[in-house]
């Protein structure tokens, strides 16, 4: 764990070693990716199976890719009525949020007398990439399913990892909660060209949303233009500002939260408070001695973590910006100050008792958040990523009057004789038809 302080004449470089210390630990998995979806793409299912046998363990054959009503229903049966309640809270969390973020057509007529406006249309098919086995999460079915749900989308196609043949019930159960409409077992690159290019049983989709590892994250990243994606993800990070009236426990857990996810994950604290920087540092080690998953949080914690100390939230709020996070949580007597000047960060939490795994689960805005500074110029995954906006443009004679001399004269300064006759001769016909009235 790194410790930094503004009022340090070497700051600034060892401020940019911490920004830069994750980017060369990703490995390169692109050309057994490309080989992956060029087999899936050339052979289908048969390509399907020999990957699911081989990765997964689980030998199948074309018609066993789906996954049945029967096996969804016996699986949800097996959740416990506790989980499945805990489940609904979120969901009907999400998806309210979710409804409330749905856009209004536009439509006007202008001065000129054209009639104006933009319609929103939900894409027709969606996939979701949901991980399997030890990294198994249901809330990231709700989150990547449900804005898609809300939008409109139709067609919902889900496919997720069953290693050994082991279906996890709580992924099915919120799956279900979530209105998808087809499942397959299967995943990894495999799974991201599949819903990419279709084959024989898994017909092709509009999008492909989720998470995943190295190899899924690159299958998204080469089969983009073919289809839409949600984003290339990268390890969780989480900025937290403290202030002395913090408890440094409530801090370590926070910082925990995210170092558990990967060894690769980042938490940062910055504090005015050098003593409280120095009581949370003591607390992390001490939690790290009883948390069940200490191998990979201390893992991330000791390449990565960091604790800042500033002078002011002046400089906490530029370190911030300069961070771009994808969590951020102001831990502060009065967050408002500090939150009105962040201009870059995937989610923010306001005040000490809003834990950012109150938003992971059951807050109601998406945990699908842009990682790696990439919130300096993306957002958090909504109903806007399936919906689409087609414009358009109604002209009447006198309309066409009024504006269509501007259209010949840039057509003809640009050489395109076409364009401008496209027009001028709707402005003659217009002509002849006003001297014959």
């Amino acid at each position: 764990m790194k410790r930094l302080d503004t009022a340090q004449p070497d700051f600034r470089a060892a401020f940019a070693r911490l920004l830069d210390d994750r980017e060369g630990d990703t490995a390169r998995v692109d050309a057994p990716v490309a080989e992956i979806l060029a087999a899936v793409r050339a052979r289908g299912d048969e390509a399907l199976c020999a990957y699911t046998a081989r990765f997964d363990r689980m030998p199948v054959t074309p018609d066993r890719l789906r996954i049945t009503e029967a096996e969804i229903e016996a699986a949800c049966a097996r959740v416990p009525p506790d989980l499945l309640a805990a489940l609904d809270v979120a969901a009907t969390r999400i998806e309210a949020f979710h409804r409330a973020q749905m856009p209004a057509d536009l439509r006007y007529t202008d001065a000129d007398g054209v009639d104006l406006g933009m319609r929103w249309t939900a894409l027709d098919a969606v996939g979701l990439y949901v991980p399997g086995g030890t990294a198994a999460y249901p809330s990231s079915v709700l989150m990547n399913a449900m804005p898609a749900r809300v939008a409109g989308a139709a067609r919902l196609a889900m496919c997720v990892p069953t290693p050994d043949g082991v279906l996890n019930p709580l992924v099915l159960a919120a799956a279900r909660r979530a209105g998808v409409t087809e499942i397959y077992r299967v995943g990894g690159a495999q799974a991201v060209a599949a819903m990419a290019y279709g084959t024989a049983t898994i017909r092709p989709v509009d999008r492909v949303v989720g998470p995943g590892n190295a190899y899924v994250a690159e299958a998204k990243r080469q089969v983009f233009g073919r289809v839409g994606i949600d984003s290339i993800a990268g390890p969780s990070e989480v900025v937290v500002v403290a202030d002395s009236g913090t408890d440094p426990r409530i801090v370590a857990l926070d910082l925990l939260a995210q170092a558990e996810h990967d060894a690769l994950a980042q938490s940062i604290l910055i504090t005015q408070d050098a003593t409280l920087a120095d009581r949370v540092a003591e607390a992390v080690e001490a939690e790290l001695r009883t948390l069940p998953r200490a191998a990979i949080a201390g893992a991330s914690w000791g390449a990565h973590g960091a604790i800042i100390t500033v002078r002011d939230l002046d400089e906490a709020a530029s370190l911030i910006d300069a961070i771009a996070p994808e969590h951020l949580e102001l831990l502060l007597a009065d967050p408002e100050p500090l939150f009105a000047r962040v201009r870059h960060a995937g989610a923010i939490f306001l005040g000490r008792q809003c834990a950012e795994a109150i938003g992971d689960y059951v807050g109601g805005p998406n945990h699908v958040l842009p990682t790696s500074r990439t919130a300096r110029f993306a957002s958090g995954l909504s109903v806007f990523d399936f919906l689409k906006r087609t414009t358009f443009i109604g002209a009447g004679p006198d309309a066409l009057r009024r504006i269509g001399p501007a259209a010949v004269a840039l057509a003809r300064a640009e050489g395109l004789d076409a364009h401008a006759l496209s027009v001028s001769a709707r402005l003659d016909a217009v002509a002849r038809e006003s001297d014959k009235a």
